[in-house]
C-alpha cells in the first residue's frame, strides 16, 4: 500500500510518504498555513508526490494530525454553543467541583467560569430524571420541553447543542429521544450527547467534555468535509483517516460525530513515533521527546507501553476533559519561542510564541522579537545555507539584530544573551519533563531521551544533561516523526461502562454482560467502517479503586469468560499498580469497579524500517568546519565545531562534539562531552563521553 502521513504543526506541515510494499518512504516539510490548515496539508500532499514521482491517485490513505480542536478551546475560537440539561443542574458547567484548581488564591483564572464555553442564558433545562443504580426512570422526559427548549436556542443564534442529563451513562434513552428531537427542530445544528461522549459518571466532568465536543464541533466538521472535498479535488484518490488522542486513528465520519477525540491528535502521534524509534533500537523505557516551532511535547514510555491520561489530570485549556488520551504533558516552548524582559525585569523565554507567520527574525518574515531558533543561528548552532535541506535561508543579519536588542535590555553581550535563551528555554523543557517523571516517582536517569519535531535535536543533548539522562535518539527523521507515528497507527475506538461494584460482591454476569455490550457496540464501528473483523482485537481495562478514594487507577483485565479467579487476578494486579503509583498499596482492604472498558484496534499497515543510508567515512560526510558556542563547566567558550550530512555519516563511526549534524527536516547539536554515532538502526545515538 502507498500511503502518506501529514502531521500539522504550529510553523511546519510535517509529511512522510512509504511505499509498504516496496519498503521506499520519503520526506517533506512545508510552512504551516494558520488561515487554514486544510490548504497546507493538500499543498505538501501534491508537492512531495510531484517531489517524488509518485502518481497522486495511487496513494491509498492519508492520515492526518491536527490541531483544530485544539485550537479552537486554546483560542476559545469555537461555535455559539448550548446546552439542554436536567432540571435543576444549568450551573453544573459553571459550580464545577469544591476543588478549585488552586487551593489557596483568591485571584486565580477558573476558565469554566471566567471564559464557559456554555454561555448560561443558552443552558436550558428539562424536567426528566432517571435514579442509580440501575437507572430506573424517575420522571419521564418532557418532549414538550426539549422542543420549547431547542426553538429557544436557535431563535438565541445557537450553532451547537449539548445535551447532557443526569445518570445518562446508566440509560442513554432520554438523551437519544432529545437528539431526535432537535433533529426535528434544529437540523443544521451540531447537536451531541453526554452518553455518545462520554458515558461515565462525574457530572461536572461529563457535561464538560460534552460541552468541548458541542464548542468545538461546527469546526472540525467543516474542516474534515473541507479537507477530504479539496484532497478528491486535488486528483487523490485516498481515504482519509485522523488520528485520535488515544493513539489510534478514526475515520472522518467519527471524528465528525465526536470530535473532542482529536484534541491531542498531533503530540499522541509523536509518542507513537518516539516509541517507534527507541524500538528500532531496542530501547523500551522512553522519554519522547518532541519540539516544534510553539510546543513541547513530552511523553513517557515503560516497558514499551505508553500511559494514559486518568480523569484527575486530563486538562485541556484549564478544562476538565473525560475521553481516552495518551498520557501526553505540552508547554509552550518551542523554536518559535519569544525571549523577552517582563514587566518586573525578569528574563523569560515563551510561552509566547512567533508561529509560522511572522516567525523567528531569521526566516525573514517580518519577525521582530527575539527567539529560540535566532538565539540558535547566533551561537553558530544553524547553518543559514541548509536550513530544510537548502530549502530555505535563514537571515543571520536579522537573528543578530533582534538578539542584540534582547541583550542591551539585559546588559549583556549577544552570546551571553542568545545562550541565556538556550539555557532558559532548556530548563523549561527539563522542569516539564521532571513533573512527568521525578514527581510521579520515575527516575528518569533509567530512561532514553527520544529527541524529535523540527528543534527537538537541537536541545536534546543539553536537557537530558539537566536530567541525569546519559543517552539521547535522535530518529532517521527527527523533524517528521509525529507524521511517522501516523503511518504505524491502527484503527481504533474505545467503550466504556460505569459499574460500581464491590470486591466480594461482584455481579460476574453483569460485567460478563457488558464486556459484550462493548463489544458489540465496537463491532458495529468497524462494520460501519467496513473493517473486516477478523483484523480486529480487543483488551480489556478497569477502572478501580479501593473504597471510599477519590480517584482511580487503570489496570488489564483478563480474556474470555470472566469468573472469581479472574476477578481475584484484576484485583491483585490493582493492588500492584497502587503500590507502583503510592509507594504502598493495602492488601485487606475492598476494592470498587468503577468503570469497565473494551479498547478494540483494527490493524492497518504501516511503515516500514527504515533502510539506513550510510557514508563511507566520517571525512566524506564533513560539510564544513565553524564555531559553536557553549557553556562548559559554567564558562561560556567558542568552540571550532564540524558540520556534518547525516545521509552520509557512516554506521558504527563515533563522532566527538562538538558538532552539527545536518539533514532536511532538523539539525542536531553534539556538545562538547558528547558523541555521536549512527547505528545500524538509522537512529543516532547521542551519548556523554565522560560516562
Amino acid at each position: 500500500m502507498r500511503l502518506i502521513g501529514v502531521d500539522v504543526g504550529g510553523t511546519f506541515t510535517d509529511l512522510v510518504y512509504a511505499d509498504t510494499e516496496a519498503g521506499r518512504t520519503a520526506v517533506h516539510k512545508i510552512s504551516t498555513t494558520p488561515d487554514d490548515p486544510s490548504r497546507g496539508v493538500v499543498q505538501g500532499l501534491m508537492a512531495l508526490c510531484d517531489k517524488y514521482g509518485v502518481a497522486r491517485e495511487t496513494i491509498d490513505t492519508v492520515f492526518h494530525g491536527t490541531t483544530i480542536a485544539t485550537n479552537a478551546i486554546l483560542e476559545h475560537d469555537g461555535a455559539v454553543t448550548g446546552m439542554i440539561t436536567s432540571a435543576g443542574y444549568r450551573d453544573i458547567l459553571h459550580i464545577g467541583r469544591h476543588q478549585r484548581p488552586q487551593h489557596y488564591s483568591i485571584m486565580q483564572d477558573i476558565p469554566w467560569q471566567d471564559r464557559p464555553l456554555v454561555k448560561r442564558r443558552h443552558r436550558k433545562t428539562v424536567t426528566e430524571r432517571l435514579v442509580p443504580p440501575r437507572g430506573e426512570v424517575l420522571e419521564a422526559l418532557d418532549e414538550e420541553g426539549v422542543r420549547q427548549a431547542v426553538r429557544q436556542l436557535k431563535e438565541a443564534g445557537v450553532e451547537a447543542i449539548a445535551i447532557c442529563f443526569l445518570f445518562s451513562y446508566l440509560d442513554p434513552a432520554h438523551e437519544a429521544r432529545a437528539m431526535a428531537i432537535v433533529g426535528e427542530e434544529y437540523p443544521a445544528c451540531f447537536a451531541t450527547t453526554s452518553s455518545s461522549v462520554s458515558p461515565q459518571f462525574r457530572e461536572f466532568e461529563r457535561f464538560t467534555t460534552t460541552a468541548m465536543n458541542a464548542f468545538v464541533g461546527p469546526k472540525v466538521r467543516n474542516y474534515v468535509t473541507r479537507l477530504e472535498h479539496e484532497i478528491e479535488a486535488s486528483g487523490f484518490r485516498a481515504d482519509l483517516r485522523i488520528m485520535a488522542s488515544n493513539g489510534g486513528v478514526a475515520t472522518p465520519a467519527m471524528v465528525a460525530e465526536r470530535p473532542v477525540l482529536t484534541l491531542l491528535s498531533g503530540p499522541a502521534a509523536g509518542v507513537i513515533g518516539g516509541d517507534w524509534a527507541g524500538a528500532l533500537s531496542q530501547k523500551r523505557n522512553l522519554i519522547t521527546f518532541d519540539v516544534g516551532g510553539t510546543s513541547a511535547d513530552i511523553g513517557i514510555v515503560t516497558d514499551g507501553g505508553f500511559g494514559e491520561a486518568t480523569a484527575r489530570d486530563t486538562w485541556i485549556a484549564g478544562f476538565p476533559v473525560m475521553v481516552p488520551m495518551i498520557d501526553v504533558h505540552t508547554i509552550g516552548a518551542g523554536g518559535g519561542s519569544i525571549a523577552f524582559v517582563d514587566q518586573a525585569g525578569a528574563f523569560k523565554v515563551g510561552p509566547r510564541s512567533a508561529g509560522a507567520v511572522p516567525g523567528p527574525a531569521a526566516y525573514g518574515k517580518g519577525g521582530q522579537r527575539a527567539t529560540v531558533t535566532d538565539a540558535n543561528v547566533v551561537l553558530g548552532r544553524l547553518d543559514g545555507g541548509n536550513f530544510l535541506g537548502g530549502s530555505m535561508s535563514l537571515d543571520e543579519v536579522a537573528a543578530r539584530r533582534v538578539i542584540g536588542e534582547l541583550a542591551r535590555e539585559l546588559a549583556l553581550s549577544d552570546r551571553e544573551a542568545a545562550e541565556g535563551v538556550i539555557t532558559l528555554i532548556n530548563a523549561n523543557m527539563a522542569n516539564a519533563i521532571r513533573s512527568r517523571t521525578v514527581q510521579k516517582g520515575i527516575d528518569p536517569r533509567h530512561y532514553t531521551l527520544v529527541a524529535f519535531g523540527g528543534a527537538g535535536p537541537l536541545h536534546g543533548a543539553e536537557v537530558a544533561d539537566m536530567l541525569g539522562v546519559t543517552e539521547v535518539i535522535v530518529p532517521p527523521h527527527p523533524g517528521i516523526t509525529s507524521a511517522v507515528g501516523l503511518l504505524i497507527s491502527d484503527l481504533r475506538y474505545d467503550a466504556i461502562r460505569t459499574s460500581f461494584q464491590v470486591s466480594g460482591a461482584v455481579d460476574l454476569a453483569r460485567v460478563n454482560s457488558d464486556f459484550a455490550a462493548m463489544a458489540g457496540e465496537l463491532e458495529g464501528r468497524f462494520t460501519a467502517d467496513g473493517v473486516d473483523l477478523a483484523r480486529v482485537t480487543f483488551e480489556r481495562r478497569g477502572d478501580l479503586r479501593y473504597v471510599g478514594q477519590g480517584y482511580e487507577l487503570r489496570v488489564p483485565f483478563p480474556d474470555g469468560p470472566l469468573d472469581a479467579a479472574a476477578m481475584a487476578r484484576a484485583f491483585a494486579a490493582f493492588h500492584e499498580v497502587h503500590k507502583r503509583e503510592y509507594g504502598h498499596h493495602f492488601a485487606g482492604s475492598a476494592i470498587e469497579i468503577v468503570n469497565l472498558r473494551l479498547i478494540g484496534a483494527a490493524s492497518a499497515e504501516k511503515i516500514a524500517r527504515p533502510a539506513p543510508a550510510a557514508g563511507t567515512s566520517s571525512a566524506a560526510a564533513r560539510l564544513k568546519s565553524g564555531v559553536g558556542t557553549f557553556r562548559v563547566a559554567g564558562r561560556l567558550s567558542d568552540y571550532p565545531t564540524d558540520f556534518y550530512l547525516r545521509d552520509r555519516l557512516p554506521i558504527g563511526a563515533r563522532i566527538a562534539g562538538p558538532a552539527i549534524i545536518l539533514q532536511m527536516d532538523s539539525t542536531t547539536v553534539v556538545p562538547p562531552h558528547y558523541t555521536v554515532e549512527a547505528d545500524a538502526a538509522g537512529n543516532l545515538i547521542l551519548r556523554k563521553s565522560d560516562v
